[in-house]
């Protein structure tokens, strides 16, 4: 464990929450007083510094802007009843950052840096988190690479930083979802299962387009047959199939290991429903849908937790949910809140006080 002392911590000597609320706060648009910046030179992490949040200094030929060597996670920070702030399993994002971190050959940072920096910054800005349900702090750690120079090779150079963003709903109401059967979001060894920028980059066309003609998001097919089920959007994907749950499996490496979605698979699974990880095509969907065996569909995620699904469009079939009879995902949705406020033993351990 690392005390505070081992920071070098400079305060802002006035708070940006004197001049606004946190009421009806859309996500990703605040930032909080703080940040927390690092930087790994001759091969070792230097001085970590936790500052006022402020604007970096970067040059033109930062190896990040034109290689894409660029990691970040999502988490969220809590305030229970009694006020208490609790961060939501922060140490799987930190063992999926570093995963992320190797495939990118970028170095790893350490757990004193990533949990203990993170829980110092929390302190600072704790009154940023708000107390109201389906709101949190969302936490964003990143890492690039900041070698000045063009050449297409890995850095010897990188910051790390973690910024905090107070938040409310992600998607605030059910999504209507495109079935994408041209463009791919990953292939076999490559990095769909690791959190960088690039991944997302090459998502914003389609989705783009899918947005054109009236939908939410994508629901992501594989590479090869456009067939098999991986991601919606920046999401996971649950079907509820009968007295099934269904996601697909991790094992081809295109799918990135979400923490929501590892929760809600031990809830489900605690509430006595068979859970399947597996490959699932979009014809076993559609067969099921017009068997009326396919009761739900959601996703998950850090960023949107639970999310409705009120559409589906496949070629020229929409598949249509009463998101009102959705029980499971609203019974796990409000499980899973109550678990991250406070308002339910945490008997799974999945909260770290601050």
């Amino acid at each position: 464990m690392v005390a505070s002392a081992d920071f070098n911590i400079t305060r802002a000597e006035t708070s940006k929450l004197q001049s606004m609320t946190l009421e009806n706060i859309p996500f990703g648009k605040y930032f909080t007083d703080h940040m927390l910046e690092v930087d790994y030179e001759d091969g070792e992490w230097k001085t970590v510094e936790i500052k006022p949040y402020q604007p970096l200094l970067l040059s033109p030929s930062l190896a990040a802007l034109h290689y894409g060597q660029a990691i970040f996670e999502g988490i969220k920070a809590y305030k229970n009843m009694q006020g208490e702030v609790n961060i939501f399993r922060p140490f799987e994002n930190f063992r999926r950052f570093n995963n992320s971190a190797e495939r990118m050959e970028m170095p790893k940072i350490s757990e004193e840096i990533f949990i203990e920096g993170m829980k110092e910054l929390i302190k600072l800005d704790a009154n940023w988190i708000p107390n109201k349900p389906d709101h949190s702090l969302y936490i964003r750690p990143f890492m690039f690479s900041t070698d000045e120079m063009i050449g297409v090779r890995p850095s010897g150079k990188y910051k790390f930083m973690i910024i905090l963003s107070p938040t409310g709903p992600y998607y605030a109401n059910p999504m209507r979802i495109y079935v994408e059967e041209k463009y791919v979001r990953a292939v076999e060894g490559g990095v769909g299962f690791a959190k960088n920028a690039g991944n997302y980059g090459a998502a914003m066309y389609p989705t783009a387009e899918a947005k054109r003609k009236g939908y939410d998001q994508v629901l992501w097919m594989d590479a090869f047959e456009h067939k098999y089920v991986q991601e919606c959007g920046t999401m996971n994907i649950f079907f509820i199939i009968g007295n099934k749950a269904i996601t697909p499996d991790l094992n081809s490496g295109t799918i990135l290991s979400g923490v929501t979605r590892e929760s809600v698979i031990q809830l489900l699974q605690d509430s006595g429903l068979i859970v399947e990880e597996r490959a699932l095509s979009i014809d076993e969907i559609v067969s099921a849908y017009k068997e009326k065996n396919l009761l739900e569909v959601f996703g998950t995620g850090t960023a949107a937790t639970i999310s409705m699904i009120k559409e589906l469009k496949y070629k020229d079939f929409v598949m249509n949910f009463d998101v009102e009879k959705c029980e499971i995902s609203t019974a796990i949705k409000i499980r899973l809140g109550a678990i991250k406020e406070g308002r339910e033993d945490d008997k799974y351990n999945w909260l770290v006080k601050i």
